[in-house]
């Protein structure tokens, strides 16, 4: 499994993502999972990554958290978790959007 987060320079959101995703993977039972970041510097770059603001985290190249209707851009990105709007998916959904990619669903 590869995860990526795509972050804009300087993104306030960029250590919780990664903070969050350091802890998701072992509350999947994926233990040995890892990620790698990466910076989105422009909005070409964020159209070619298919990135909807910053931190965007892929699965396997795919976005389990994509809004429809939403259009790349090198912005700010906030989440609709369970305790209110928040820079980054809570530990529960990312554990979730990991469990329904490792069952390929």
């Amino acid at each position: 499994m590869e995860i990526e987060v795509l972050v804009v320079p300087n993104c306030p959101h960029r250590q919780l993502a990664e903070e969050r995703l350091g802890q998701a993977p072992d509350a999947a039972g994926l233990s040995a999972t890892g990620f790698t970041t990466r910076v989105i510097s422009d909005q070409a770059e964020a159209e070619r990554s298919s990135v909807t603001g910053s931190p965007t985290i892929l699965i396997d190249g795919r976005d389990p958290f994509a809004e429809p209707g939403a259009v790349p851009s090198p912005a700010c990105r906030m989440y609709g978790t369970h305790s209110g709007p928040a820079g980054a998916p809570d530990i529960g959904q990312l554990r979730q959007a990991l469990d329904e990619a490792g069952d390929g669903t």
